[in-house]
């Protein structure tokens, strides 16, 4: 049976800059504590009852993970997909995970609020993952309402989510803005406007294969569509200048020969650590985009994903050391580059 194709590896509009989109909406049950707050026996019925409401939702197709029936490299993988957070890899006891076949829906039961619903696609398309947010919020109000105050908004175990409860972002793949040291002045712009930029790899440090994370940061008193076309106001705004800068850095010999040799290295490799291939994936990424090489964007945006270390263990199905890993990660990446 082939496998099914993962929303990841659509590239979608403005693709060329934005990699993905996704909308998270934070829910929690009128009249439930917070999971926090509830014994085992009242978690064990709560999960019951949401998969029972699941599998009657036709219109997604979700298969139901036991988080604590995975080893802690299994749940990493998932966190390191953008599926679960980090906090519900850790913490995988009474914890359940609903996923659609290809990993574009996924709801975290008993995270730190009931319900933590997401959806994910390729490139830029706020208004349509909303729409499929927004439905699955629905069929799941209409089984068990949700908890909603009429000042407040959703209640949330987070004060931070309160009001409309979502998260919406963009990831954006910005080597150009980057490189000239424009992040910093356009995160001070979007956080005028309630966003943040935040680099998705390298905390504290450079932004690894210069992806950054643009994502509403205020939930109350501003409408979802209000925070949306915000979102993409800025995404569409970055995503221009980035081009333009690019078209220009490019033409610099220097550059050229980096992202050949960037493209080498990932050729050739024989030990390939993930911050290494972040950097290389990106320069490769732009010197496709550029007509500088011949590599499929698709199979880099996979391999931004697929290629981190959780994965790697995943694929070789035991917790390798991290030579073992780096060794393991170089001939994948090799022969998905035809090498």
């Amino acid at each position: 049976m082939a496998e099914t194709r993962k929303w990841f590896t659509d590239t979608g509009s403005h693709g060329d800059v934005v990699l993905s989109t996704r909308v998270r909406l934070a829910r929690n049950f009128a009249g439930v504590p917070f999971p926090s707050r509830l014994p085992e026996d009242m978690i064990a019925q709560l999960n019951a009852a949401v998969w029972a409401t699941a599998q009657k939702m036709n219109d997604f197709d979700f298969s139901v993970i036991q988080m604590d029936s995975l080893q802690a490299y299994e749940a990493v993988a998932l966190a390191e997909r953008h599926l679960i957070s980090a906090d519900f890899a850790a913490a995988r006891d009474n914890r359940v995970l609903l996923l659609t076949p290809d990993e574009s829906v996924a709801v975290m039961v008993n995270e730190s609020d009931h319900l933590r619903m997401q959806v994910l696609n390729g490139g830029l398309s706020l208004e349509r993952t909303y729409r499929t947010a927004d439905q699955l919020d629905d069929a799941f109000d209409a089984a068990f309402p949700f908890a909603f105050d009429e000042r407040l908004g959703f209640l949330t175990k987070n004060p931070a989510d309160l009001g409309t409860g979502m998260r919406a972002s963009v990831l954006l793949h910005l080597p150009a803005l980057s490189a000239q040291g424009s992040m910093i002045r356009f995160s001070s712009t979007a956080s005028k406007l309630g966003l943040s930029v935040r680099g998705v790899f390298g905390e504290g440090g450079p932004a690894r294969g210069d992806l950054y994370l643009l994502s509403n940061q205020v939930t109350m008193g501003l409408p979802e569509q209000t925070a949306l076309q915000n979102l993409e106001t800025i995404a569409l705004q970055l995503a221009t200048r980035e081009r333009t800068a690019a078209e220009q850095y490019v033409t610099d010999l220097t550059v050229q020969d980096r992202i050949r040799r960037a493209h080498g290295v990932l050729l050739n490799a024989m030990l390939l650590p993930t911050d290494e291939m972040l950097d290389a994936l990106s320069l490769v990424r732009l010197g496709t985009l550029y007509g500088l090489l011949s590599v499929s964007t698709e199979a880099v945006n996979e391999m931004f994903i697929s290629m981190q270390p959780a994965n790697i263990n995943v694929m070789a199905g035991m917790s390798l050391p991290k030579t073992e890993r780096d060794v393991l990660r170089a001939r994948i990446v090799r022969a998905k580059l035809g090498a």
